[in-house]
């Protein structure tokens, strides 16, 4: 039986404390976090396993403006009407107790809609990437979760990947030393994709292939450095397919300058398939490919193959969130919204210095 140490050459096993003593110890026997996910589309059905895997969460609620799909995951996870809710009557999860969490999964621009509504409702709040439209807007969304005193996180999953974790130490540990140069890109052919389909349209994409893919290259380049951009630079590229690429950027390229002199280079694309991040250092080079999508990855060094078994990126990820909420405790900064709202500042940069063709300072 797990024993709890207290610093004075005494431990007690779990089961002989109190329960109050149990709690404060960050224990909650047989309880999970109860979630709700708004919206169910292609990233939802990705959570279900996720879910399933998760020794800390249940899924107690859905939110969705279809039907159809509301009866669908109702069976399938046994949800009773009481916990399924519309876009309409959302706010009225405020009385139910069976809810803690509200994962948000839908289309970027209502994300901060709902983080807003599900904060006044009293509910913890995990959200996808991007956060929002704006730095504004992530800002705005952090004060309205800490004055409702409920926890925000991003849905940073590639954190809890152990590729991604090894090109964290690799880099901030200065392994081969002091990184010069990383390229980190992810694009996929969308030839064929509707034209009514939502990440075309503005209005609630906000952007192209920078918004709903350029988070993964931008937070990889600050984990593996450990350090925030100064500068950037940027270029749109060419409309291939300009039938379907009327509102939004179908390709754009960027650098950004680091205070150590690092540089990193990225492309994101919606006419071509690319997923690799490489990183040059002083003493050899460390990369993987595929890299920022879902795996499975493959990682090598100058010296070596690394490849570490498969793991549930989301199932990590919220045992994770889980395990700080249900203890009580702050969530880890690194998928907290504050870490959301730096991503947005990069990109802010990276659309105005496209669109301008002048170096952007992000410093100011």
């Amino acid at each position: 039986m797990e024993q709890i140490g207290w610093g004075l050459g005494a431990s007690l096993t779990l089961a002989s404390l109190p329960a109050m003593a149990r709690e404060r110890a960050g224990v909650m026997d047989n309880k999970k976090l109860n979630i709700a996910l708004c919206g169910l589309g292609r990233y939802a059905n990705v959570l279900k396993g996720g879910l399933a895997a998760s020794q800390s969460c249940r899924l107690a609620g859905i939110v969705t403006g279809t039907p159809t799909k509301a009866a669908q995951w109702q069976s399938e996870f046994r949800i009773p009407d009481k916990n399924s809710y519309t876009y309409q009557n959302f706010d009225q999860i405020v009385s139910n107790p069976d809810i803690d969490l509200v994962y948000i999964t839908l289309p970027n621009g209502l994300h901060k809609e709902f983080t807003l509504r599900a904060a006044k409702a009293g509910k913890h709040v995990i959200v996808e990437k991007p956060m929002a439209f704006t730095e504004k807007d992530c800002q705005e969304m952090i004060d309205a979760c800490r004055k409702a005193g409920v926890q925000l996180a991003v849905g940073y999953r590639l954190h809890y990947d152990p590729h991604h974790i090894e090109l964290k130490r690799l880099g901030q540990h200065k392994v081969f030393g002091q990184v010069r140069l990383i390229e980190a890109s992810l694009g996929y052919r969308l030839a064929g994709i509707p034209p009514d389909d939502w990440h075309l349209k503005k209005a609630i994409a906000g952007g192209g292939p920078l918004m709903n893919l350029g988070v993964y290259c931008v937070q990889s380049s600050r984990y593996v450095l450990g350090e925030e951009p100064v500068a950037v630079t940027a270029q749109f590229g060419p409309v291939t397919m300009p039938d379907l690429f009327k509102e939004v950027e179908e390709n754009i390229t960027w650098q950004l300058y680091f205070p150590s002199g690092a540089i990193c280079t990225s492309s994101c694309t919606s006419n071509c398939n690319v997923d690799r991040f490489y990183a040059s250092a002083d003493e050899g080079y460390f990369e993987l490919q595929p890299a920022l999508s879902y795996g499975p990855f493959k990682g090598r060094t100058s010296q070596a193959a690394f490849n570490f078994p498969v793991v549930n990126q989301q199932a990590a990820q919220l045992d994770d969130i889980a395990r700080h909420i249900l203890a009580n405790k702050p969530l880890p900064a690194h998928i907290s919204g504050e870490e959301g709202r730096k991503d947005m500042r990069v990109i802010e940069g990276i659309y105005q210095a496209a669109t301008s063709g002048q170096k952007v300072d992000l410093t100011s």
